[in-house]
């Protein structure tokens, strides 16, 4: 039989997949170089509601202060950095990507603390060059859901992918979430904010700030369903090392920074949302609840996967060993069943945040399982108000034990719990 030592194992286990899952969001950058200036522009597309900007300067003689932006907390390591630039106009992002993993070459340093090596970077390097001296030095390959774009302030650029380190010097450079070495134009261009950034600048491209704030505009993420995307916008000077910030895609209002007057107020951050006016759809934003950003829906969900899990092993006991069910002999196998699905749908709901943010029904490009778990909520729709009818049956009958009876009640009660968030979530699609 399961016993309490055996749900409790289960959840922590669940919980601990929870508390450390990656979350993955999209974001886009570029660079331009004409008349010897050079502009690098980032967008942050992600669903956190902590942007911070923040200011750190050197420290020793042989190394550079620098701005960084970012939104995901890194415990004692601080905020970790998105974008930024240094004081010799050495700029760089980074962007969620996919890479199949290969075989490590050769004897590298481990990358160990992941939020100071990507600071250590600007501190220490002023060309592009540096940059992939210094890469070349660790096994970057753990970074392997990530690419990332360096340009100094001559327009050369850098491009740091799991296991490849590729300098360029064209005038302009685009990007977005994928490898440039394994991704062809044709699947780079399914991606939106990638294809619009490379046709805004076919046209023609100019080094200002009033240029960078339409292109950044023109790539810019703003979903249907509540408005989310683009986090944060940064355009970058290399040359004169200033910089502009756009908050949650509203690109009237803007807050523009010069580095050196900056870092001359020592290290300070500064959360971003309160600096600029009120924002709408970031305000949708904050107010919607999901188990990422609420841990009592999280624990909930958890819980409702535990029992889930507990009913189907309980009834299949029963069956099996004990063949004890004597009425409704269907529903014992149909439990069994619902429990395992919802028990993985659970599980697929706290682990991955994207979820709750695209259109129903969501379509996973990686694992067919996940994009079928999207129709779930409409079984529940189905089966909700026969499972009401037959639990009522089940009390008046009396014939099934208090545990069985007691789990069917629980059960049908988490069902009609979920189908309330289902509602909420917009996983309904018709």
């Amino acid at each position: 039989m399961i016993s309490f030592r055996h749900i409790v194992l289960f959840g922590c286990i669940v919980l601990l997949v929870f508390l450390n899952v990656n979350q993955v969001f999209a974001c886009s950058g570029y660079k331009i170089t004409k008349n010897g200036k050079t502009f690098f522009g980032s967008n942050e597309d992600a669903w956190r509601l902590t942007p911070h900007l923040w200011f750190e300067t050197a420290k020793t003689a042989d190394t550079y202060g620098a701005a960084f932006t970012g939104s995901r907390w890194d415990g004692k390591y601080g905020y970790a950095p998105q974008t930024g630039m240094n004081e010799v106009g050495l700029a760089f992002e980074r962007l969620a990507s996919y890479h199949p993993v290969q075989k490590a070459t050769g004897n590298k340093k481990p990358i160990t603390e992941p939020t100071n090596f990507l600071k250590e970077v600007l501190k220490r390097c002023k060309t592009v060059e540096e940059v992939k001296a210094f890469y070349s030095q660790y096994d970057h390959s753990y970074f392997i859901e990530d690419v990332f774009i360096y340009v100094d302030s001559t327009g050369k650029y850098l491009i740091v992918e799991p296991y490849q380190l590729t300098i360029g010097n064209e005038p302009t450079y685009v990007i977005a979430n994928f490898c440039p070495s394994i991704t062809d134009k044709e699947k780079a261009f399914r991606m939106d904010r990638y294809r619009n950034g490379v046709e805004f600048i076919e046209k023609e491209f100019e080094t200002s700030f009033a240029y960078c704030r339409e292109l950044s505009k023109a790539m810019h993420v703003s979903r249907l369903k509540i408005g989310d995307g683009t986090l944060l916008t940064s355009n970058w000077n290399l040359n004169d090392l200033t910089f502009q910030l756009y908050f949650y895609h509203d690109y009237e209002h803007s807050i523009s920074y010069d580095l050196k007057t900056e870092l001359a107020k020592g290290d300070h951050i500064i959360a971003l949302p309160e600096l600029f006016p009120p924002n709408k759809s970031f305000k949708q934003l904050e107010a919607y609840q999901i188990p990422q950003n609420n841990m009592k829906i999280g624990l909930m969900l958890v819980g409702f996967g535990g029992l889930f899990f507990v009913t189907a092993l309980f009834f299949l006991v029963q069956m099996v060993v004990k063949n004890s069910v004597q009425s409704y002999r269907f529903l014992p196998v149909i439990l069994i069943v619902l429990g395992l699905l919802f028990t993985y749908y659970m599980f697929v709901l706290v682990t991955n945040m994207a979820i709750f943010y695209f259109p129903a029904p969501y379509q996973d490009a990686t694992r067919w399982t996940v994009t079928l778990t999207s129709y779930f909520p409409y079984l529940l729709l189905l089966i909700i108000l026969p499972f009401w009818y037959l639990t009522f049956q089940l009390f008046r009958q009396s014939n099934w034990g208090k545990w069985s009876i007691g789990l069917v009640t629980l059960n049908l009660l988490a069902y009609t719990v979920l189908i309330g968030f289902f509602v909420y979530w917009q996983f309904y699609f018709f």
